[in-house]
């Protein structure tokens, strides 16, 4: 099986690259230069008429939208177990599912407010409403770690695609005080090395688009 992920830093790309690294998957990466709109190029569209990535190429044929890579990666992968056993398999799925669907559109505004507002003297205003509706959020998921190391019994897909959410939203510079376990599960995902590799790889791309530039 070939596989390759189509790549762009501080994207939620980070997930798939994290469970791919973390199943001992043999995969390559198309790297996406997001800052220079690589994604909106002819090129791109040809593989994604989204505009988006993650894209994970199976033997050339496109998988989008995260939820589907992650379950993909993790049935592909069975040995990595990156998906719980029984009903639970469903739990984190439906979790998977808040991420993209509630807490991933809460994060946007903060980074291109633009794309909600029209009006750029009320770009703050968006942003506040949509740090409102994180913290809502987040407060979920703190209470979800109440007690726990990861969501649910081990390490899982859930845990990798929380990890970039809260990432994200302390790169916004958001005061994160009020979620303490969201903090601790965040060092534990850092000491993964499937985590270090991706930070790593990370900034080698955006130095590169840095240099291209």
């Amino acid at each position: 099986m070939d596989l390759t992920l189509c790549y762009a830093p501080m994207a939620c790309s980070l997930v798939a690259y994290v469970n791919l690294t973390e199943a001992g998957a043999p995969f390559k990466v198309r790297t996406v230069n997001t800052g220079a709109k690589e994604q909106k190029s002819a090129d791109y569209l040809a593989v994604n008429p989204k505009g988006k990535v993650p894209v994970l190429l199976v033997d050339g044929y496109p998988l989008t939208e995260n939820v589907a890579i992650q379950q993909f990666i993790a049935r592909s992968f069975p040995a990595a177990k990156l998906l719980p056993a029984g009903f639970d398999e469903f739990k984190a799925i439906s979790l998977m599912s808040w991420f993209t669907s509630t807490i991933h559109p809460h994060l946007t505004p903060n980074a291109r407010p633009e794309n909600y507002c029209d009006i750029p003297e009320a770009y703050d205003g968006v942003k506040r409403v949509a740090q409102k509706l994180l913290f809502e959020d987040l407060k979920i998921a703190e209470e979800l770690l109440q007690g726990r190391e990861w969501f649910f019994d081990h390490f899982t897909a859930v845990d990798s695609y929380f990890f970039w959410c809260f990432r994200r939203a302390a790169q916004f510079k958001l005061d994160l005080s009020a979620f303490p376990n969201c903090l601790a599960h965040m060092d534990r995902m850092r000491a993964r090395p499937s985590v270090q590799k991706v930070e790593a790889y990370e900034k080698e791309v955006q130095a590169q688009f840095a240099k291209a530039a």
